[in-house]
């Protein structure tokens, strides 16, 4: 059984939001998860129109279960996986 950690979009037309989740591989993303171990908001928001300062997107991930599932052989999707490198959870991907 080959168990991915993947996002699951949820949300609105041109707002979207996504769930990090763990499920198998052969499944559809909006299927039931194994466990949703997180949340990701790409689109950031300004508390203030005239707010100059750039927004960062939200992120919030349960590092331990992440590890947890990532230790036990779960295979992170591509965008799971570039998340995971700029929080320096997974090492870089070699390039070919």
């Amino acid at each position: 059984m080959v168990v991915r950690v993947r996002l699951a979009r949820h949300g609105v037309r041109n707002r979207p939001f996504y769930h990090i989740v763990v499920c198998n591989a052969w499944k559809a993303p909006r299927a039931k998860p194994l466990e949703t171990i997180g949340t990701f908001d790409p689109i950031p928001k300004k508390e203030d129109p005239k707010d100059t300062i750039p927004r960062i997107k939200d992120i919030e991930l349960n590092v331990q279960r992440f590890k947890y599932w990532i230790s036990v052989g779960a295979q992170p999707s591509d965008t799971v996986r570039s998340l995971a490198e700029k929080f320096q959870l997974l090492p870089k991907k070699p390039s070919p």
